[in-house]
This record gives C-alpha cells, structure tokens and sequence, in this order.
C-alpha cells in the first residue's frame, strides 16, 4: 500500500470489461481537457471575469489531479476509492460555491453569502464522509445531517438570497445563475441517491445496496465541466455586451 502510495504505477492492467476504471480513465483526461482549456483562455478576458474562469480550471484540476489517484488506486486495491473522492470533494465543491458568488458580486453580494455556502457544502461533505467510512453504524443519522445541508444550498440559491440577488441582476447573469442551480439540483443528486446505496439504514430496505462508482464519475464530470462551461459562456457574453 505505501509503495503505491508514493510511487503509483501509470499504466494499469484494465480489463474490458471494468466499466468503472474506465470512467476513472475517461473522467482524468476529461478534466485535464477542461483544465487547459480554461487555463489557457484566460487571456482573452479582463479581470472582472479571469477570476471566475480561474476557478472553473481549478475545480477540473484539483479533479484531474484526484481522478488520476483514483483510478490507480480502483486499479491495484479494487475498491471505491471513497478517500480520495471525499478529498475531491472538499476541495471542489466548495469552489463550486464560489462561482456563485463571483457571479453574483455584480448584484451586491455580500462575502456573508459566500461563507454561508461554503459552510453549508463543508458540512455536507464531512458528515457524509463520517457516514461512509468513520461511522457506518449511525450512517442514516449522519446522512440526515447531509442531507438537510444539500437542500438549504438548494433553498439558498433556487429562493433565498442569491436567487433574489440573480433576480436583480437579470440578463445573462441570471440566465447562468439557473443554468447553474438546475445542475445542483438534478447533477448533485446523484450523490445523496450514491450515500444511501453504499451504506446500511432504513432506506436500505428500499433502495438496496450497490456501487455507483460510474455514476459519480460520469456525474463528477458532468457537474465540474458543465459549471466551468457555464461560467466561461458567461464571461464571454458579458464582454460581448
């Protein structure tokens, strides 16, 4: 495990059959795709909007960077590499959180509505991470606790203050600002739907056990790409003004 660790191999035998490394495959090179191309287009704005376009790259790096971890670590152990996503997680989605307020800073939002969503999406994470792999005996409890942390980010941006703030923004800030909540409300699903089948509760019952390891790939690389693509439309429209 530790010679893994520190020297992972770079090319891994893969079955064809192994649908989940390839989506670690394909999600790797997909988000350092989206990295250089985000990296490199920087130029062409001005500084109202690079920064927004800079963490729409960083995002799909630190993912890239993760992925690439991920699929080594599916290919020699055989497992979930549910570590390494967690610490995906909490680094990315949290940005995710950022763009919102980038976006919304042309309407007035203050740094409070920042920290609110970046505290919202640290508890999600971590207790989600409790659940799965520290505490999977009370893992009903702390997905609860998940759980209610999701849906008032989802409160927040679809009827709370950054929707209000999107409102008085209009035009293509709000037509990004729904682009984006549509993929927090459908895209992030697919991990609350991801907790309840790999761990024990009363919706086990219901919903059964299974891996969703290509699910949360294909939706990993789904929501980071398409939240960079919608912020890079963004900025390009907005400079076309």
């Amino acid at each position: 495990m530790t010679n893994f660790m520190l020297f992972p191999s770079l090319v891994s035998k893969m079955l064809p059959t192994d649908y989940v490394g390839f989506t670690f495959f394909v999600g790797c090179m997909a988000m350092m795709a989206a990295s250089a191309f985000f990296f490199l287009s920087l130029n062409q704005f001005d500084k109202k909007w690079r920064t927004s376009v800079l963490v729409s790259g960083l995002i799909t790096f630190i993912a890239a960077v993760h992925y690439f971890y991920m699929k080594e670590y599916w290919a020699e152990i055989g497992e979930s590499p549910t570590f390494f996503r967690y610490v995906d997680w909490i680094l990315t989605v949290p940005l995710m959180c950022v763009e919102f307020y980038l976006i919304l800073k042309v309407a007035g939002a203050k740094q409070s509505l920042l920290w609110k969503m970046i505290f919202l999406s640290l508890v999600m994470l971590v207790t989600g991470y409790f659940g799965e792999a520290v505490d999977p005996t009370n893992a009903w409890i702390w997905g609860l606790v998940s759980g209610i942390a999701y849906f008032l980010i989802v409160y927040e941006i679809w009827l709370g203050e950054a929707s209000k703030l999107a409102t008085a923004a209009g035009g293509n800030v709000l037509a990004a600002h729904k682009i984006l909540c549509w993929f927090v409300l459908v895209g992030w699903a697919i991990y609350p739907l991801g907790y309840m089948l790999g761990t024990d509760g009363w919706y086990t019952s219901i919903l059964g056990r299974g891996s969703v390891d290509v699910a949360y790939n294909i939706a990993d690389a789904i929501n980071k790409i398409g939240f960079g693509l919608v912020i890079y439309s963004l900025a390009i429209k907005s400079q076309q003004d």
